[in-house]
């Protein structure tokens, strides 16, 4: 279906990909793989399209529609979420229109032998043919479904995409790819800012879809689960592999070995035919056989071993200084924001030495968490307690926000660099494949991957006993992740990390705390049991849904027994729920004074908008008078549950 031959890009004289050949038929579902920087992106980029090769050509049919996703996108506004997604539509809303008036001008027109009525009819069953294999359900539930799917709850559906994070506008993008059903699904790094719930819808979608894919993502299980292909760019060359990715590194080692071996037989056979020849060159008796060989020599086919790019990264962490035996302690912890609370009464507790993960939906309380532990936000409620001797390093998810765009890599560590640790920065950056001319590379040209390498680097210069790391590979490559995660498990510190990457966490972490719709929960228990605990949950609540909708002449459940006289609550009983009773109270105040404040700000705005002065920000008074009304939503919802 879509053919690359020869296809070379040359940026002066580097060259990035050098005469790739490789074709993608209309059943395959590839995964691409390679270093960061190797050249994946530009591959979808060249089959969308947006980038012309150097030298060589891509084929592909007029016919076919082509979906990608990029990995840094523009995103629209002044649309609700729900609007954005049907806007997947237009196409499939303008041949209806297109049929309709075809209909009617044919209704209207009597020669029917005529040439422009043949064209007529069959434009009208070309479009037929194109929407009958298009969606059979209403777009607006395939919308609502797909956007759920992706982590977004139905009360959001309605809130304008730009009160969204760039994270879950890019989920928005995603969905409307997905709803048009392209020919050919190009997806760079999807799961970036998914959480594990909605990679593994996607995973369903994707490993049902029919159409071809081609994938570019660092979850392994990912990438197992979906493709059946694997082609990995390497030094510019392009290996072909028609298996998954774990059966992909298997066939890679064996065929590398298989290489290796061949070649060192060669080249014992070549040694001993060369000093066979060198000895009887001169000797009359010998002529023709060193004729022979000679020849034999000139003829032999030479085996090449394939050129690889074995650089990796070499983490090892500082030893931890001994920190007290609690690292942080969380007592009824309620954190958010003024607008929202994000969760609340959450109890956690982490130990010396132990590994912890944060896990949940975005937006669940992940980061707030983080930011509450490094000071920036102060608990709405209850107590928030970093234990005795603990120094934090801190590795936060926005590094393209938080590293200097104007620095070069030797610069950034610098300016942070005291002591004599600043004599060894070129061998932490060499570390972390910054090598040579590339630490003089300005931040603001890095690739996502450099940059979580540059941010992870900076936390080599400090001892730290506590590593508190937001989405640390995020845009990071598979063997960089492998060789990190080996890195975290020998230090001997504590661990706190909010990943969505199961493959990463598994055999990491030892200890969950799960976000979910404001409540925090422990888990003592691995990744693997965790995620089947999860489906098992699922299970029985979709069980409770179906019972509670059972229809009309099902068997009735048998009437209650009267119940039990409860027992009279305990002096302890009796004061926590005096205790309860007072915060609850308290809640019920604040709130209450909330949404005063947010209502007589609404007000002011509304003056300020039905008579604008010239300097006013009309655009940005919108997008306050917004974020209030969203706001109040929220404050007056939690308000009805209390009262």
């Amino acid at each position: 279906m879509i053919s690359l031959d020869d296809v070379t890009v040359a940026y002066g004289s580097f060259v990035l990909l050098d005469k790739i050949n490789f074709h993608i038929s209309e059943s395959d579902k590839i995964g691409l793989t390679g270093k960061n920087g190797a050249g994946k992106s530009t591959i979808m980029k060249l089959i969308c399209g947006l980038q012309s090769p150097s030298s060589g050509h891509i084929d592909k049919p007029n016919h076919i529609s082509i979906g990608y996703l990029p990995q840094i996108m523009e995103h629209n506004r002044g649309r609700t979420v729900l609007e954005e997604a049907m806007s997947a539509f237009d196409e499939e809303n303008r041949m209806e229109a297109e049929i309709e008036e075809i209909t009617a001008e044919l209704g209207r027109r009597t020669d029917y032998e005529s040439e422009e009525y043949l064209e007529l009819t069959s434009r009208l069953s070309d479009l037929n043919d194109r929407l009958s294999t298009s969606h059979s359900e209403p777009p607006e539930i395939q919308a609502r479904r797909t956007l759920v799917g992706l982590g977004f709850r139905e009360r959001e559906l309605g809130r304008l995409t730009e009160t969204f994070s760039q994270g879950w506008n890019m989920r928005i993008e995603l969905a409307k790819i997905l709803l048009r059903r392209p020919d050919v699904l190009l997806l760079d790094e999807p799961t970036n800012h998914l959480d594990i719930e909605s990679i593994e819808w996607l995973e369903d979608y994707l490993a049902s879809r029919k159409g071809s894919l081609m994938l570019v993502s660092h979850d392994r299980r990912f990438l197992d689960r979906i493709t059946n292909r694997t082609i990995e760019i390497v030094l510019g060359h392009a290996q072909d592999y028609k298996v998954p990715y774990s059966k992909y590194l298997e066939l890679r080692a064996e065929r590398m070995a298989q290489q290796t071996a061949a070649y060192e037989n060669q080249q014992r056979m070549i040694e001993k035919t060369e000093d066979f020849i060198n000895k009887f060159r001169y000797k009359p008796t010998k002529s023709n056989q060193v004729q022979s060989r000679i020849k034999a020599l000139d003829k032999l086919d030479r085996i090449e071993i394939d050129e690889t790019d074995n650089a990796t990264l070499t983490v090892k962490f500082p030893p931890a200084p001994r920190s007290g035996d609690v690292v942080y302690k969380a007592t009824e912890l309620t954190a958010g924001y003024p607008q929202k609370v994000v969760f609340r009464g959450a109890d956690i507790e982490i130990k010396r030495g132990e590994k912890v993960a944060l896990v949940g939906r975005n937006g669940e309380g992940k980061t707030t968490l983080m930011r509450v532990i490094m000071g920036q936000l102060d608990p709405m409620e209850g107590e928030s307690k970093i234990g005795h001797n603990v120094s934090i390093g801190y590795f936060a998810q926005n590094q393209e926000d938080v590293l200097d765009k104007t620095l070069t890599v030797f610069e950034t560590l610098d300016r942070i660099a005291v002591g004599d640790i600043r004599t060894k920065l070129r061998d932490i950056l060499a570390q972390f494949l910054f090598r040579g001319e590339d630490i003089d590379k300005r931040v603001n040209v890095l690739s996502g991957g450099e940059r979580a390498r540059l941010g992870m680097a900076k936390l080599m210069l400090e001892n730290h006993n506590l590593l508190a790391l937001d989405e640390p590979t995020n845009h990071m490559d598979i063997k960089s992740k492998d060789i990190l995660k080996q890195a975290l498990k020998a230090f001997d510190g504590t661990l706190l990390i909010v990943s969505h990457d199961r493959d990463f966490l598994d055999g990491l972490v030892d200890k969950f705390y799960e976000f979910e719709d404001g409540v925090v929960k422990e888990h003592l228990e691995t990744v693997t049991q965790f995620l089947e605990k999860r489906k098992l949950e699922t299970l029985q609540e979709l069980d409770r849904k179906t019972a509670a909708s059972a229809p009309v002449g099902a068997a009735k459940p048998a009437p209650k027994l009267s119940e039990p006289k409860k027992p009279a609550l305990s002096y302890e009983q009796q004061k926590a729920a005096s205790r309860e009773e007072r915060r609850k109270k308290e809640r019920i105040k604040y709130l209450e004074s909330e949404i005063s404040k947010a209502e007589s700000r609404q007000k002011e705005i509304e003056s300020i908008l039905s008579a604008p002065p010239a300097d006013a920000d009309i655009i940005e008074l919108t997008r306050e008078y917004l974020e209030l009304k969203r706001a109040l939503d929220d404050l007056t919802e939690e308000w009805g549950t209390l009262i």
